[in-house]
C-alpha cells in the first residue's frame, strides 16, 4: 500500500488533535516528508506497561497511530519491557516504584489485547517490538557513551527534575537513564516519526538528538515529533488516570462505559469527539445533552458494538426514568473496601465520586436527591459493609453506582 498524499487525509493526519509537530520549517517539515516519500514512513509509539489496563487517555496516541496506518505507513509499537522497570520520571514528584519483569510481562499482554481494538496488526502495516531486545544487550561502554551525549544541566531542565531538585526531593541516577534509553529506541528501530503526549516532548527530542549523533545513519533525516494532548478526565480538571478515578477503561462493560461518557462535562465533549472518534465536528448537534448521548453511543460502539451501545443506552434510561435499580446488568461500581466504617452517608457520597465535596453531598442529601436502592435517604451513619453491599447509590437522575 502506497502512502496517501490526499490533502484532506493529510489534514486529518497532521492537524486533527495535534498540538505540535517538530521540526516544522521550510527546509524540514512532516507534510513535505510524507508527500515526497515513495515508501511508508516508520511511525513509532512507545508504551511502558506499568499498569495492566488501558483507558481512553491511552487511545489518543493509539488512534493517531492507526490513522498513519490507514494512510499507508507502518506502525511500530514498542512495548517498554526494559524501560518500564525504570519508570518514566516525567511529571513525577518522586521516583516510581520499580516493577518486576513478571509484572511487566503480565501488563504487556493485557495492553496488546486491548490495543488490538484500535490498531491493525497485519504484518505489512504493523511491527511489534520490545525494547529489551536491544537495551538488554548494551554493555557498560555503550551506556557511558549514551550518558556522555547529555549534560546534567540538560537533564535538570526536564520538567519534573527541576522541580524536585529545587525542593530538595531525591533524584536517583537511574532516572536520568530513562530519557536516554527511550531515545535510543528511536535509533534501534530507525523511526521517522515519534508520537507522544505533550509531556513526552523532552524524551522525543532526546531520540531525535541521538539519531542525529548516530554515525551509522549516514545523513538520513532524524525523526519528527508529533505531540498530542493529554486527555482530561471525567472530573474536567486533571488528566485521565486510574489512580485519580476519573477514567473510562477499555475493558469497562458497555453500561458502565456509556454511563460515564454521557456525563462528560459540557466543556470537554467537543474535545472528546475530536480525540476519541472520527466523527466530523461540524455535524455534531447543538444541544449539549444530545452531544453527550451521541458521544457515549459512538465510543461504546467502537469498543463493544452498536447493538451493545444501544442496549446500554436503554438500560441507563431505565435507571433514570423508572428508578429501577435491579436487573439492570452491569452498572458502574464502587468498591467499599476504600471506606473506613463506620461512615456517614455524606462521606460515602463524596468518596465514591458522586459529589465533589462533603458540602455538596450534604446539600444533595438535604434536598432529597440521594437514594439507596431507589429510597431517599437523610444523612445517617452506616456501621459496616453489609448494610450497603450490592445496593445502588444514586444522586439525582444521572449519577449512580453499585456498591460492592
Amino acid at each position: 500500500m502506497s502512502p496517501s498524499t490526499d490533502p484532506k487525509n493529510l489534514s486529518t493526519l497532521l492537524e486533527r488533535g495535534v498540538v505540535e509537530i517538530f521540526p516544522n520549517n521550510e527546509s524540514e517539515n512532516l507534510r513535505d516528508r510524507i508527500q515526497k516519500s515513495d515508501s511508508p514512513l516508520r511511525i513509532k509509539l512507545g508504551i511502558d506497561p506499568t499498569r495492566p489496563d488501558l483507558h481512553l487517555g491511552h487511545t489518543v496516541a493509539l488512534r493517531k497511530l492507526r490513522q498513519f496506518q490507514d494512510a499507508g505507513h507502518k506502525a511500530v509499537l514498542i512495548i517498554g519491557d526494559f524501560t518500564a522497570q525504570i519508570g518514566d520520571p516525567t511529571g513525577r514528584s518522586e521516583a516510581r516504584p520499580r516493577l518486576t519483569p513478571e509484572e511487566v510481562a503480565y501488563n504487556a499482554e493485557t495492553y496488546l489485547d486491548q490495543a488490538k481494538k484500535i490498531l491493525d496488526f497485519s504484518s505489512d502495516r504493523f511491527e511489534l517490538r520490545r525494547n529489551g531486545e536491544w537495551l538488554n544487550k548494551l554493555d557498560l561502554q555503550q551506556i557511558i557513551t549514551l550518558q556522555a551525549s547529555m549534560t546534567v544541566g540538560q537533564m535538570l531542565a526536564k520538567e519534573g527534575f527541576s522541580d524536585r531538585y529545587e525542593k530538595g526531593n531525591p533524584i536517583y541516577l537511574h532516572e536520568f537513564l530513562y530519557p536516554l534509553l527511550q531515545g535510543y529506541d528511536s535509533v534501534a528501530i530507525d523511526s521517522d516519526v515519534e508520537l507522544g503526549g505533550t509531556d513526552q516532548k523532552f524524551n522525543i527530542l532526546v531520540g531525535r538528538d541521538l539519531q542525529l549523533k548516530d554515525p551509522n545513519r549516514q545523513g538520513k533525516p532524524a525523526q519528527f515529533g508529533l505531540l498530542l494532548p493529554l486527555l482530561v478526565g471525567l472530573d474536567g480538571v486533571q488528566k485521565m488516570s486510574k489512580s485519580l478515578g476519573n477514567y473510562v477503561g477499555l475493558t469497562d462493560e458497555p453500561l458502565s462505559m456509556y454511563s460515564k461518557l454521557e456525563k462528560v462535562p459540557d466543556a470537554l465533549v467537543d474535545k472528546y469527539f475530536e480525540l476519541l472518534t472520527d466523527i466530523e465536528l461540524a455535524t455534531l448537534p447543538e444541544n449539549p445533552r444530545e452531544k453527550q448521548k451521541q458521544l457515549a453511543l459512538a465510543i461504546v460502539s467502537q469498543y463493544h458494538s452498536p447493538e451493545a451501545a444501544l442496549q446500554a443506552q436503554q438500560d441507563a434510561e431505565k435507571i433514570v426514568l423508572a428508578g429501577n435499580t435491579t436487573d439492570l446488568g452491569d452498572i458502574p461500581e464502587f468498591d467499599l473496601a476504600q471506606i473506613n466504617f463506620p461512615a456517614p452517608l455524606h462521606y460515602l457520597v463524596k468518596a465514591s465520586g458522586l459529589c465533589k465535596s462533603n458540602s455538596e453531598a450534604q446539600s444533595q442529601i438535604k434536598n432529597g436527591a440521594v437514594k439507596l436502592d431507589g429510597e431517599k435517604l437523610g444523612d445517617r451513619t452506616f456501621a459496616n459493609v453489609e448494610e450497603l453491599s450490592g445496593k445502588v447509590l444514586q444522586v439525582g437522575k444521572k449519577k449512580f453506582l453499585r456498591l460492592i
